[in-house]
């Protein structure tokens, strides 16, 4: 599977963006997908994880309830909605994939990773 991420770039406090995370190479209709981020000087941490039906969903709690996660499995894409930006979302975003049904908090139970797009939130 690889993984194309997109729609990252400069946003001020307050507003929003959307990200993609387009699969090819494989139908991800039978894989979970998750969003991570990595700002620099700091690990890679957990944003959301759907799973392969997209019936479940997983937020880290600084996110909850400002980024939704989505996919539409026709279009081989999974999406991160992110409203109500702070400064301390800027990072670059990494969309992964896991084979197996079920979204993750964990790093290590992804086998696929996108390049990472920038966001930068200005206060």
């Amino acid at each position: 599977v690889q993984l194309q991420a997109s729609g990252g770039g400069l946003v001020q406090a307050g507003g929003s963006l959307r990200l993609s995370c387009a699969a090819s190479g494989r139908t991800v209709t039978s894989v979970g997908m998750g969003w991570f981020r990595q700002a620099p000087g700091k690990e890679r941490e957990f944003v959301a994880a759907i799973s392969a039906s997209g019936d479940a969903t997983y937020y880290a709690d600084t996110v909850k309830g400002r980024f939704t996660i989505s996919r539409d499995n026709a279009k081989n894409t999974v999406y991160l909605q992110m409203n109500s930006l702070k400064p301390e979302d800027t990072a670059v975003y990494y969309c992964a994939a896991r084979r197996g049904g079920w979204g993750s908090r964990f790093i290590d139970e992804y086998d696929y990773w996108g390049q990472g797009t920038q966001v930068t939130v200005s206060s």
